[in-house]
């Protein structure tokens, strides 16, 4: 599978064990993540977090490679492993995963030992500003919201300067509420970095709002990959019904503060839509039910 704009592929032929041999499934895709997101879309179960896993080297394929900017980080035919703390990727969890022990200065502090000295690590000054957390350094993870513990766990995954980051369900624990507060902050890390982003999600929203590209995955399958507004307008992106939509693309025109609407430009009309005050000429999807 390449992970970078250098390219590559990843086979994996896998078996699900329990206590006898369950089904298996045959796990085939390629792909390439450049600067934005790529986005893994598909059901719970359908191999997304066991792709992500082989991609971070938590887990080995039976059979194929991972490239990474031409680098084999797996190749079984010529038995190479990179371990994963070789790999130089960011990792974000579902869970934060912070040290209890530690305040959120001391967390961030903490991704930035394992940033190679001549990598040009992330400023930590430009980190916290992007994720929006300069009120929050002082404070121990147990006083924080979910919200609050996951853009922490981002920007100490931004500080150990990764090649790829990777992203694993992130807003899954969250409610409604915390992923309105945190999707803001992984937009402006999307538009504001040059770290190709894995983000793996069963959420149409969420990748609708995301993903530059979408690969969408079925039973350890590859069904669809290419352009998010592409992909998320077919009616076979959906997981159920419910969920199926268009996606538009268009530019913010102005912002009327009155009313809380911002105007969008589309390619042959403006739509009227209630939300924060955006910058006008600001790029925008809209998702249409």
């Amino acid at each position: 599978m390449p992970v970078s704009p250098a390219g590559g592929s990843i086979r994996n032929d896998a078996d699900r064990r329990g206590k006898t041999k369950a089904r298996g499934f045959f796990l085939d895709s390629a792909l390439t993540s450049e600067r934005g997101v790529t986005a893994l879309f598909g059901r719970s179960g359908s191999g997304k977090t066991s792709l992500i896993r082989i991609i971070a080297g938590l887990a080995r394929p039976d059979e194929g490679r991972v490239m990474l900017d031409g680098e084999a980080l797996t190749d079984t035919a010529k038995g190479i492993f990179v371990p994963r703390h070789r790999r130089r990727f960011g990792y974000v969890f579902q869970e934060a995963r912070l040290f209890p022990h530690l305040s959120v200065c001391a967390n961030l502090s903490y991704g930035r030992w394992f940033a190679p000295r001549a990598a040009g690590s992330e400023s930590f000054d430009r980190v916290v500003d992007l994720l929006g957390i300069e009120t929050l350094l002082a404070r121990s993870p147990a006083k924080l919201s979910g919200g609050e513990k996951q853009r922490v766990a981002i920007g100490r995954a931004l500080l150990s300067s990764p090649r790829l980051l990777l992203m694993d369900e992130p807003l899954a624990a969250l409610d409604e509420a915390r992923k309105a507060e945190i999707l803001p902050y992984l937009e402006r890390l999307r538009d504001e970095t040059d770290i190709p982003i894995v983000y793996v999600s069963h959420a149409i929203a969420e990748v609708a709002r995301l993903a530059n590209q979408v690969v969408v995955i079925n039973d350890g399958k590859v069904e669809a990959i290419g352009p998010a507004v592409d992909i998320l307008s077919r009616p076979s992106a959906a997981a159920d019904r419910r969920e199926a939509g268009a996606l538009l693309e268009g530019t913010v025109e102005s912002f009327d503060a009155r009313h809380h609407l911002s105007i969008v430009a589309l390619k042959s009309r403006r739509l009227h839509i209630p939300s924060a005050a955006l910058a006008s000429g600001r790029p925008v999807r809209i998702r249409i039910p």
